[in-house]
């Protein structure tokens, strides 16, 4: 049962982190280093929830002495504080990370933190409760579908917040990252708190489903916007036409460009264009966004150079 267990819990936030990958398609994160956050939110982040949650719950046992109620206070209030404490942890470290420079950076890594999250909590959950067969497939639809889906987007909430606040103005700074806060922490405690009642079961449930909604919207609108700063910057820098292959899925084709450096010119192109947005809105430290478009300008024009005696022979 414990290798099931473990396969259950695995394979689905697998599946969902590939897809969370792929979807930011014009700027992919290196996988291995999103990998790296669903391992901390696997590994660490579960221990500092585990532990946290204890710590904090442990007084309470004391003072009230009803394990029903200590066990809903834990469960509503103290989880959802304390797991989004040890989820978003990492992501204060990797929002100073120059790869981290948009919103779908902060919903790819958040989302990671929470799917790791998510699979090591439904294996303890699955190893504990699913001593049966119907019962342990009854908890891979609920945990796999829902609770951990909702780790994923509780976090992602956090990071994209957090990475509005990178280049935000100083007073607005906090406000998003506390706003992120309370938003992650919101969507944990009313899920959470919805299906501790029989009653309200079906509306955690539903919850999620918006929520879920709500994630894809914001997703699709950071790439709609990802896409204009792209048309926009790279305008004076490289042929329209291009530009266009670039954000169409033309651009996964053969024969558009030489094939050796075709990967090498579209990642230098996209990053060029976030560069350059990047230095109209970032408050401190321009010189680093500076120095990378003059490196870029550079590497791209010799891609483009090579492209084109290519093209001539």
């Amino acid at each position: 049962m414990v290798l099931i267990s473990l396969i259950a819990a695995a394979i689905p936030m697998m599946f969902y982190l590939i897809l969370l990958w792929k979807f930011d398609k014009y700027e992919p994160e290196p996988l291995l280093f999103v990998f790296f956050h669903f391992i901390w939110g696997a590994s660490i982040a579960t221990t500092l929830g585990f532990f946290g949650s204890k710590a904090i719950s442990f007084p309470l046992e004391l003072l009230i002495k009803e394990p029903e109620k200590t066990s809903l206070i834990q469960i509503i209030l103290i989880a959802p504080i304390v797991e989004e404490i040890s989820k978003a942890l990492l992501l204060f470290w990797t929002v100073n990370n120059k790869r981290f420079d948009n919103l779908t950076d902060g919903l790819v890594y958040g989302g990671a933190i929470g799917l790791g999250f998510g699979m090591t909590e439904n294996f303890l959950y699955f190893i504990t409760f699913g001593d049966t067969i119907s019962g342990l497939i009854l908890l891979i639809i609920i945990r796999s579908g829902f609770s951990a889906v909702m780790h994923s987007m509780s976090t992602a909430a956090f990071g994209a917040f957090l990475s509005a606040s990178k280049y935000s103005k100083d007073k607005n700074k906090k406000l998003l990252i506390v706003t992120g806060f309370i938003t992650a922490i919101s969507i944990h405690f009313i899920w959470n708190f919805s299906v501790s009642f029989a009653g309200t079961f079906l509306f955690g449930m539903f919850f999620i489903v918006i929520i879920f909604a709500i994630f894809i919207a914001v997703f699709l609108f950071a790439l709609r916007f990802e896409r204009k700063i792209i048309k926009e910057k790279l305008a004076n820098e490289i042929p329209q036409e291009l530009i266009e292959i670039i954000i169409s899925s033309v651009r996964n084709s053969k024969g558009w460009f030489i094939e050796e450096y075709r990967e090498e010119f579209i990642y230098s192109s996209v990053l060029l264009a976030f560069r350059k947005h990047e230095l109209e809105i970032a408050p401190k430290k321009k010189e680093h966004y500076i120095d990378d478009i003059h490196k870029l300008r550079t590497k791209i024009q010799k891609l483009l150079l090579l492209n084109n005696t290519e093209s001539i022979t």
